[in-house]
């Protein structure tokens, strides 16, 4: 009874928030059997929509305050953070609330008789997929955790707790788990596309057994390799090194059997090809719902309905439906890893120019330092000069005059942005790049483009923005197939790389290096959820956020626009660049030893004495 009461309550409040009045006429005291529940399509529906809207961990779009927490992206709405440190629970998650409630549900599914059997076998698959994505997020935040199964656990009075208490798995046994899991839902769930991506199929399943065997091989290659690998005694962390190959063999099958059978496909521009089209392609395999071929599985959101404010915050300035704007910044850290189109050395990335024998390096327009890199950066980031729904965004912190010889920069305060001198030209935009504390200015001299919606209203707050935040992407198969056939010395590495690389519309590698392929992932999955697992499956994170203020990759660097405004001079009407460390994050990320698994939180430990610390705890 106690199950069924459970359900009806997750329905009774997904139908209420989705305004199902003939649900709401019934008796509210009623209890239901669960034929009655499993039954009614509508009531059956909203307990699995509950269960996919529960799972939102990591970076995403309703929670664009953590952006800036990686070298992707700055906040821009006051003053300058307080610190560095990354937390001892960034993205952590212990949700076993979570995986009673999906335990909670199979017995009842496996129980009722109201539906058929193959509507139980799909819907049971779904929910252990979810099962098995929860366990993958407790993983690569906490290492080995305990493994419960089918078990639901109630407590009564009197009895012995420590049957209700399970010891923590090896991280190697977590990772099996969820790539056993996935095996098994892979034969379960449907082949074919559903809306919006919203619900999970095989090829869901398969991407999740990709993308853990990856981690579960990489963690048992790299820890390997440091000088003081990170383990504990009983494993609960730490991946055995002899490990690592079958892991990137798993990985590399699950990854080919998405590329080869699924329905899904690298997103390509139909006919004449230009840098214009290619960026938008790419923004458009990300960002729009209709007719996409790249998206596998997807936090959807639907107006009316649920909806959210990325649009509306991040904004420019120029551009807002709404009082907010400019929230978050994109910093050149990311876009330097942008490679320009015609590098003699394809698959990475190299500073912008902004000095050139002494003197300022001047462009004939503000975006052409942008315009020759990789044209993801275009479809990734509104730089100086591009454009959002048909219209520039204009990026301009002030001019560069020229007075005695010198150049002098004319800045207006913020109470003259968007102000323009007595020939009328421009001095300084009202989307920045400004420094100070002013809120709803850009301080970084780029802004997202994507995830913000092109839709009308979608910048609003009484509207917001349908959105969708892609889990995986048919390009993720390509990449892990990539990395995993690097790791294996198999000779396929490049095959998998240049297919994406040609969607992009960047050179193709003869040959795979370590440093292509995080290059590739960076640039392809930026604002993603991928950057920080990457850099700690790696264990690179602290090497490059060493804390150090003397590494240009530790510090958020910001680049500020100025049109040259000097009649009589050659470069009059050109633009100069200044790069500043950001001043909204005045100290370098510094990512420690004890930064690689979350700390468990003493309630947990009090409440399971079989629980050990993770290291450095």
């Amino acid at each position: 009874m106690k199950k069924i009461h459970y359900i009806m309550a997750l329905a009774a409040m997904f139908l209420m928030c989705a305004g199902c009045s003939d649900f709401l006429e019934r008796d509210a005291d009623k209890i239901f059997s669960e034929d009655q529940i499993f039954g009614d399509e509508v009531m059956l529906k909203s307990v699995i929509s509950d269960m996919y809207g529960s799972v939102t961990w990591g970076q995403h779009v309703a929670d664009w305050g953590r952006y800036p927490w990686l070298d992707e992206a700055e906040r821009c709405d006051g003053g300058p953070e307080q610190g560095s440190d990354f937390g001892n629970d960034h993205w952590r998650v212990y949700d076993y609330g979570y995986i009673r409630r999906a335990n909670i549900f199979l017995q009842s599914l496996r129980a009722t008789e109201a539906i058929t059997p193959a509507e139980k076998t799909r819907i049971e698959g779904e929910i252990r997929f979810l099962r098995a994505w929860t366990y993958f997020n407790t993983a690569r935040g906490l290492g080995g955790m305990p493994i419960v199964g089918d078990e639901v656990f109630s407590y009564t009075s009197g009895m012995d707790i420590t049957a209700l208490q399970y010891a923590r798995s090896t991280e190697a046994e977590i990772y099996d788990y969820i790539i056993s899991e996935c095996q098994a839902v892979y034969e379960m769930l449907p082949a074919d596309k559903n809306r919006n991506s919203a619900r999970a199929n095989k090829w869901t399943a398969k991407m999740l057994e990709a993308r853990a065997a990856l981690y579960a091989a990489s963690l048992a290659n790299y820890n390997n390799k440091m000088a003081n690998p990170i383990r504990t005694n009983g494993g609960e962390v730490g991946i055995p090194a002899d490990m690592a190959q079958g892991y990137y063999a798993k990985a590399l099958a699950a990854a080919e059997i998405v590329i080869t059978n699924s329905p899904y496909e690298l997103q390509k521009v139909v006919g004449e090809v230009t840098h214009e089209r290619l960026a938008d392609n790419f923004y458009a395999a990300i960002n729009i719902k209709d007719g996409n071929t790249e998206v596998i599985w997807a936090r959807d959101y639907i107006y009316p309905g649920v909806t959210h404010q990325f649009t509306t915050v991040n904004a420019p300035k120029s551009h807002r439906e709404d009082t907010d704007d400019s929230w978050l910044g994109i910093i050149v850290n990311l876009v330097e890893d942008f490679e320009i189109i015609d590098t003699p050395t394809p698959g990475q990335g190299s500073p912008l120019v902004t000095q050139e024998n002494g003197d300022y390096r001047f462009y004939a327009s503000a975006r052409e330092p942008f315009e020759v890199r990789d044209p993801r950066l275009r479809g990734t980031v509104l730089y100086p000069g591009s454009s959002f729904k048909g219209r520039e965004v204009v990026l301009q912190a002030g001019q560069l005059n020229r007075e005695g010889g010198e150049w002098v920069k004319n800045i207006l305060g913020y109470s003259g942005v968007n102000g323009y001198d007595e020939n009328g030209i421009l001095i300084t935009s009202e989307n920045g790049p400004r420094t100070g504390n002013e809120q709803f200015i850009n301080k970084t001299g780029f802004l997202t483009r994507k995830f913000l919606d092109e839709t009308t209203q979608s910048g609003t707050r009484g509207r917001g923005s349908e959105m969708w935040f892609p889990r995986f992407r048919i390009s993720e198969a390509y990449l892990i197939a990539a990395e995993a056939s690097f790791e294996m010395n198999n000779g396929r590495a490049a095959g998998f790389m240049n297919a994406v690389r040609e969607r992009a519309g960047v050179k193709p590698l003869t040959a795979i290096t370590f440093e292509n392929i995080v290059h590739e992932r960076r640039v392809e999955f930026a604002l993603e959820d991928h950057r920080f697992w990457d850099m700690k499956r790696w264990r690179l994170a602290d090497k490059v956020w060493d804390g150090n203020n003397n590494n240009p990759s530790a510090r958020h660097r910001v680049l500020f626009p100025y049109l040259v405004v000097a009649p009589g001079d050659p470069n009059d009407r050109k633009w100069a660049f200044e790069e500043l460390m950001s001043p909204m994050a005045p100290n370098a990320r510094n990512f420690q030893m004890r930064n690689y698994y979350n700390f468990l939180d003493q309630g947990w430990l009090n409440n399971n004495p079989k629980l050990v610390r993770n290291p450095y705890q």
